[in-house]
């Protein structure tokens, strides 16, 4: 038998593993009861899965309507342009406008399957590089396994949405997980992205608080700033500005969703110059307010 040379690691083979990092990071699980779902061109930097127990509710994206069912998840990447609707109350033709309340056990979900539209949302982040894929909406048939967890899940939410625990979150995690492996590959380009351009991604991850310049950055890679600005425009699909900007963004989000961090606060800790540049990129990016993305008026 062949040993490894660090059998201090309890592995005694010497084959290498070559493994993929997911760093999955929840932002927020809800189940609500939606009255009014009128939101239009939205653009967030995270992962969203959306499952609504009764019809009537609608995503667009570009020209394309999707007209959801209770047998088919939705899940929609991070920077992907869309909006929805509740076709029985729609209502406003631009804006943000949402109605509904969290459901508890105090509901009969029966007794509002016509007047309300049913909703479960997740809101999340994989990390590098998996945050940057191809934007657009993807259907996924419920499974009896999904459709198992959707009702452990949506059960539990009903009980507690605040203090979640162990077990909660691992299966949710799992869930996740499981939607994920029926995505088709294509989708996933962005593990096969050029190396220099993944170290420099890891570099603006890990100093994503300060005000970083292309000279700075391409130095990493020991290029010419403008030779890797072009390198890196073909293997991501965005400018390394933009790219910086989303980042901070995202970043943003995640201060909103897990601190009591103010505007000013997160503006700061992320390198803007004033709560003011802060709101104009958070708005361009995300087509809400800071203010308005901290009050959870949208879903």
């Amino acid at each position: 038998m062949t040993f490894s040379k660090n059998i201090a690691l309890g592995d005694p083979s010497s084959n290498y593993q070559n493994f993929i990092d997911l760093k999955l990071r929840l932002l927020c699980c809800r189940y609500w009861l939606l009255n009014l779902w009128d939101c239009h061109d939205m653009i967030f930097p995270f992962w969203r899965i959306y499952w609504n127990r009764n019809e009537g509710g609608e995503l667009i994206h570009l020209d394309d309507v999707y007209k959801m069912t209770p047998d088919t998840l939705y899940i929609i990447p991070p920077f992907t342009s869309f909006s929805s609707r509740f076709s029985k109350k729609h209502m406003h033709n631009d804006g943000i406008h949402v109605s509904g309340r969290h459901l508890t056990s105090d509901y009969n979900e029966d007794d509002y399957l016509d007047s309300s539209l049913i909703h479960f949302f997740i809101h999340f982040n994989l990390g590098v590089p998996f945050d940057n894929v191809y934007p657009g909406i993807i259907e996924i048939q419920v499974t009896d396994y999904l459709r198992d967890r959707l009702e452990y899940l949506t059960g539990r939410l009903k009980v507690e949405n605040q203090d979640f625990k162990l077990t909660f979150n691992l299966k949710l995690q799992a869930f996740i997980k499981e939607v994920l492996t029926n995505i088709g590959p294509e989708l996933w380009k962005a593990i096969n992205i050029d190396d220099r351009v993944l170290k420099v991604i890891r570099f603006i991850e890990a100093n994503i608080n300060k005000k970083l310049t292309n000279t700075e950055i391409a130095a990493i890679v020991n290029m010419a700033p403008n030779s890797f600005a072009r390198l890196f425009k073909e293997e991501m699909h965005i400018t390394l500005h933009n790219f910086i900007q989303n980042r901070k963004i995202a970043r943003s989000c995640e201060l909103f969703e897990h601190t009591n961090k103010t505007i000013e606060d997160v503006a700061f800790n992320l390198g803007f110059s004033d709560r003011y540049h802060f709101s104009r990129v958070f708005k361009l990016v995300t087509g809400l307010t800071p203010g308005i993305y901290k009050s959870g008026k949208y879903t």
